[in-house]
C-alpha cells in the first residue's frame, strides 16, 4: 500500500477556492479512481490556510496514476496562483492501518 500526504498552503483569501478544489479532487478520485483506497483532507484549525491530504493506493503505479489524472492536475491548473509557495509532499509505504 502507498501514501502520499501532501501540505498545501492557500494564499489569504483564497482558502475557499483551495478547499472546494480539493473537495473535487476527492470526489474525482472516489468516481474514477478505484485504486485509490482513500483520499482524505483535513483543514488546519489555527490556520485555515493550510491544508493537509492523506492519500492511500493499492501500489505506485495508482498514485501515478493519480497523481498525473484529471483530478490531480484540474486542481493545480485552477489553484496554482493561488498556492502560498511550493507542495510539501511525502509519499510512503504504509506499515500500519
Amino acid at each position: 500500500m502507498h501514501a502520499l500526504t501532501a501540505i498545501i498552503r492557500a494564499q489569504k483569501g483564497s482558502e475557499a477556492l483551495v478547499y472546494s478544489e480539493l473537495l473535487k479532487v476527492g470526489a474525482y478520485a472516489r468516481e474514477h479512481e478505484p485504486d485509490t483506497i482513500g483520499f482524505f483532507v483535513a483543514q488546519d484549525l489555527e490556520d485555515p490556510c493550510v491544508f493537509t491530504t492523506y492519500e492511500r493506493f493499492i501500489d505506485k503505479t495508482a498514485m501515478e496514476s493519480h497523481n498525473n489524472g484529471a483530478g490531480s492536475q484540474g486542481f493545480f491548473a485552477v489553484t496554482n496562483d493561488f498556492l502560498d509557495g511550493e507542495v510539501i509532499v511525502v509519499i510512503a509505504k504504509e506499515v500500519w492501518f
